[in-house]
């Protein structure tokens, strides 16, 4: 045996000694240290004997705890500044803490961070304002990446046009003829939008917005002479803006010869060289530039169908930054909601995770995934920011799956999530799929481009795990920002008794050419209660339904839709809504929008005697609200092409009221209302929004 290897065995048997002697009493807390400065060979028992890696503190835990020599809680200091990965700390259950001893990583004298980049230095001035570098890890094919950050910021991609979209002309693959979900891999341009000739074809990327999704396509040729491009793979979608057969808006990045405005980089793989051009006042010899390397930050990936899952782990006040992902070949990115993109969190088989006051910020991915067989993990006064993709994604296993792969309660509490969807538009701020029972509350979702908040991901009536999920005390605004159609500021799929969808704030949801609606109940929507919410300035309808069954909707307020206030798409042979209690306050647009006809069917209603079966005429129920327009008056509006008598007769909305809901000052969006509102002569109960949004001071 070497001299040398015989030293570190000793050593390394040392440590462990030192550290298992390290607390008086099985249950005293074992503190441990972590410094950038420090080294791998200490001791890690005080500060000035700090190791150097959180890789290191990681494996002198699961060696004791394998053991059998921690029996009370650990506390994993780690000292300001930086750590960089190469790969991701991985969690498996043999480092999984217990009830009475969890594991924490926390900061403790100032700023931590966890870096999946690479700084990138030696920048020369090139031709006119352009600045390059050498990387030989890409020239030698190891590095690729879509993002560039400078200074903290992410900077474009070179791409034409440089503001605003060109427009498809053309459909060969079939327009408003063929069904939307048609898969299409060519469009025909408008002579001149792209060219054959640009440097690099094979990297130059067309990404397309049409319906409620972005389509990721590499360039496989283009022909001049029919101005056709044909791409690498096929979108799920056809070339349409919409269900209409107006072309969709595209752009093209990754171009070398879009490389002109300030701001704006381009990585030619080929030579290796990365091209940036400064914004004015950046000193290229001063400027922090960083890429990202690893995909994942940390993975907690337990087994929970053999029932090894990783448990009572906590991270504090840890700041996590910049990862890696690219579309993999044929994925275009037609998932709803960018659902294939990672995260670069994830979660498997875990649970009592807890991460608090950490910062997720400029990710190339999701934020957070917690996928199969995790439960009752918490995620509390997070920043989650200027992510490529969503915030947070739950998903576990369907009906069909083992209920040791079923996924939910899980919190998601406080936390701000901000300028999502940054690369993959399509994304949401939180995504809830097969799952059940999470609590959503007090979280402030802004600056994305698609929904805020999605639930469910069974698309009809049939059986479905999502149920019993909390959507609660939530502040979501400036939501679509006019890109895509088709969203909501909360959206639903599904059959989902339990779900609640309560105390929200909902404002400012703009959308492309449809949608952009306030709360969403699309297809198969069934049990859901909306109630205590505020919606205002929505380019369409606060509240809408595509298709559901017997959601209750009450004691909300709907306000300021731009060009319509309530809507629903299909008529079907049931009740879709049980609307009451409600106040719609709007000065411009349409009051009840697309179809609110009845039509007789049957309704089985219990097994007994000859009327088990009845017919039955309403499909929807409105009461016991308040409208208001103050533009007009009661004889100038139609509720559903109806005046108010003709409606009433119908028999709706019979106990209804048209009359100013004297709210405090609505022109300033205070829809509190004065102690002398009608609304409340109709058992309107006053919403306290005072609690929404994440809290002012965190523990």
């Amino acid at each position: 045996m070497g001299t040398k290897l015989l030293s570190g065995i000793i050593s390394g048997f040392a440590c462990l000694l030192l550290i298992s002697q390290a607390w008086a009493t099985p249950t005293d807390t074992l503190n441990l240290y972590v410094s950038p400065g420090g080294k791998d060979s200490q001791t890690g028992l005080r500060p000035n004997q700090a190791w150097g890696t959180l890789a290191r503190a990681h494996a002198a835990i699961r060696n004791m705890r394998r053991k059998g020599e921690i029996k009370g809680p650990v506390k994993v200091s780690v000292a300001a500044g930086e750590y960089y990965l190469e790969k991701p700390l991985l969690f498996t259950h043999e480092d999984s803490g217990t009830e009475v001893s969890p594991v924490t990583y926390t900061s403790y004298n100032g700023r931590v961070l966890i870096h999946g980049g690479r700084k990138i230095r030696g920048w020369k001035k090139s031709t006119g304002n352009w600045y390059s570098t050498q990387l030989p890890e890409v020239k030698e094919g190891k590095w690729k990446f879509r993002q560039l950050y400078i200074n903290g910021t992410l900077r474009q991609r070179a791409r034409i046009p440089n503001t605003g979209f060109k427009i498809v002309k053309g459909f060969p693959d079939g327009g408003e003829e063929v069904h939307y979900h048609t898969d299409c891999q060519r469009f025909e341009f408008a002579k001149g939008d792209l060219n054959a000739n640009w440097k690099n074809l094979d990297d130059v990327e067309v990404i397309v917005y049409h319906f409620w999704t972005d389509s990721h396509l590499p360039i496989q040729s283009i022909d001049t002479t029919t101005n056709i491009v044909t791409f690498k793979h096929k979108a799920g979608k056809r070339f349409t803006d919409d269900f209409t057969n107006k072309g969709a808006r595209y752009v093209v990045e990754n171009v070398f010869e879009g490389l002109d405005q300030p701001g704006e980089w381009y990585l030619d793989r080929p030579t290796g060289t990365l091209y940036y051009i400064p914004l004015p006042g950046e000193d290229m010899s001063r400027v922090e530039a960083v890429a990202p390397v690893t995909e994942k930050l940390v993975a907690f990936e337990g087994l929970p169908q053999e029932r090894k899952l990783v448990e009572y782990l906590n991270f504090n006040g840890l700041d996590f930054m910049y990862t890696n992902w690219d579309l993999p070949p044929g994925n275009s990115n037609d998932n709803q909601g960018s659902a294939s993109v990672p995260a670069s969190i994830s979660l498997t088989g875990a649970r009592h995770i807890g991460f608090t006051n950490c910062t997720l910020r400029n990710l190339g991915t999701f934020a957070v995934e917690i996928s199969t067989g995790c439960s009752d993990n918490s995620f509390t006064n997070n920043e989650l920011g200027y992510i490529a993709a969503g915030g947070f994604r739950i998903n576990g296993g369907t009906e069909a799956d083992s209920p040791l792969l079923r996924t939910g309660n899980n919190l998601i509490r406080d936390n701000r999530i901000h300028h999502f969807g940054e690369v993959y538009p399509s994304a949401v701020g939180i995504l809830l799929m097969h799952t059940s029972g999470n609590q959503i509350l007090h979280n402030e979702i802004s600056n994305g481009w698609y929904t805020g908040i999605s639930v469910g991901w069974r698309w009809g009536y049939q059986r479905s795990i999502s149920r019993d999920n909390r959507i609660e005390y939530n502040h979501i605004h400036t939501i679509g920002q006019g890109l895509l159609s088709d969203m909501g500021a909360i959206y639903t799929l599904g059959v989902s008794p339990g779900t609640v969808i309560r105390n929200n704030l909902i404002h400012d949801v703009e959308a492309n050419h449809y949608g952009g609606w306030g709360i969403y109940n699309d297809e198969g929507s069934t049990h859901i209660l909306v109630e205590n919410n505020i919606v205002y300035n929505t380019k369409f309808a606060g509240y809408n339904i595509h298709f559901a069954k017997e959601i209750t909707v009450r004691n909300n307020i709907f306000a300021l839709g731009r060009l319509e206030q309530l809507s629903r798409t299909r008529l079907e042979p049931h009740k879709s809504v049980f609307f009451e209690n409600n106040i719609i306050y709007w000065k411009e647009g349409e009051l009840l929008s697309k179809n609110w006809t009845d039509k007789p069917y049957q309704f089985y209603l219990r097994p007994i005697g000859d009327k088990g079966t009845q017919e039955v005429t309403s499909t929807f129920d409105m009461d016991w609200n308040l409208y208001y327009n103050p533009t007009q008056p009661l004889d100038q509006i139609t509720f559903n092409g109806k005046n108010w008598q003709d409606w009433r007769a119908l028999g709706k909305d019979q106990h209804s009221l048209y009359a100013d809901p004297l709210f405090i000052d609505a022109a300033q969006f205070d829809f509190r209302l004065q102690a002398n509102s009608p609304a409340f002569g109709l058992g309107f109960r006053a919403i306290d929004m005072s609690k929404v949004g994440p809290s002012k001071v965190k523990p």
